[in-house]
């Protein structure tokens, strides 16, 4: 039964910790925008190639080119 003059007051300390850490997060801003996250997955990024000039060879793909004749011969 002493137990519980030490759980009682060790429990109010974390719950008294977990709102502080709550209202932390909010005044941070952490819950400010919950929809656009989930459907900024729904929409391409294609800002990445506006930014590359056409004229100049992509290196992926020649490394992709070369990796496949690679594993052709490795057959």
């Amino acid at each position: 039964m002493d137990i519980i003059y030490v759980l009682v007051p060790l429990s109010l300390a974390l719950l008294g910790i977990a709102v502080l850490i709550f209202f932390w997060a909010v005044k941070g801003g952490q819950f400010d925008d919950l929809d656009s996250p989930a459907h900024r997955i729904l929409f391409d990024d294609d800002d990445h190639l506006e930014k590359t000039d056409n004229n100049e060879p992509d290196s992926t793909s020649d490394k992709t080119t070369h990796d496949n004749k690679n594993t052709d011969k490795n057959r």
